[in-house]
């Protein structure tokens, strides 16, 4: 149905991201950039963890710990950076432990379903690092400065509730029904104006930053490029004659 299903596989370790992970996802992040047929993304993790973080047992067997973690963040970091360009929309399915990097990394989605045995922590102070994969860079644009210095600081483990009430995820439900919920949720954002998407995930990226009479500017910009697609056009004539729109993504 037009969504691309990116799992996380290392389930007896919950997940733990080591470098040949890391690169198998840019891999796959790199052919979901290339493939016309994707119009959305799930991103969850096999087994009972989204994901524990990286795998700190890497770091410390390598003798060189900087290169060790390198091999790790440099495909993510190309990944990400790659994932956030798409115009295609990512909702991130999370159950059992999501921790330190699978923190970061359900960060990165625009949208994300919460099983209700869902358990979330930086984890990062407790020993004794910092966060990546652009943690510092999303937390606070979700639940503001005074929050996200307390999950980072703290590095204290909450519940899928928790994580809803101040905004970190979408939805929490029965973990029984948590992937086919995500999977609905990116089923129903392929279904949508793919381009559209975009330039609204884009313009949502850009408004923190930006001065009022700029952003003003770019939402017109924006929406006058919006006009000129096949999508519009299906949405207005839709919308006129009073029926569901068939988007094309176009």
């Amino acid at each position: 149905g037009g969504v691309a299903i990116l799992t996380l596989d290392r389930p007896a370790v919950l997940n733990a991201i080591d470098a040949p992970m890391a690169e198998r996802f840019l891999a796959q992040v790199k052919a979901i950039a290339a493939s016309s047929d994707v119009r959305s993304i799930l991103l969850q993790g096999n087994g009972r963890a989204f994901c524990a973080g990286g795998d700190v047992s890497q770091f410390l067997a390598s003798h060189d710990v900087a290169a060790g973690i390198e091999a790790i963040m440099a495909p993510l970091h190309e990944a990400l950076c790659l994932l956030d360009a798409l115009p295609q929309p990512s909702v991130a399915c999370l159950q059992g432990a999501v921790a330190g990097g699978g923190f970061s990394l359900a960060l990165a989605c625009d949208l994300a379903v919460a099983a209700d045995d869902a358990r979330f922590t930086m984890a990062y102070a407790r020993i004794g690092a910092t966060p990546d994969l652009g943690g510092t860079y999303r937390l606070a644009r979700l639940v503001g400065q005074r929050k996200a210095r307390e999950i980072a600081l703290l590095a204290e483990t909450f519940g899928a509730e928790e994580a809803l009430k101040i905004g970190l995820v979408n939805r929490v439900v029965p973990a029984a029904q948590a992937r086919d919920e995500a999977l609905a949720m990116a089923r129903k954002l392929a279904a949508g104006p793919t381009g559209a998407y975009g330039r609204i995930r884009a313009l949502l990226a850009e408004a923190p930053d930006a001065d009022l009479a700029d952003h003003l500017d770019a939402e017109r910009d924006v929406f006058r490029e919006t006009t000129a697609t096949a999508d519009f056009r299906a949405g207005v004539t839709a919308f006129m004659e009073k029926r569901p729109a068939a988007f094309t993504g176009l």
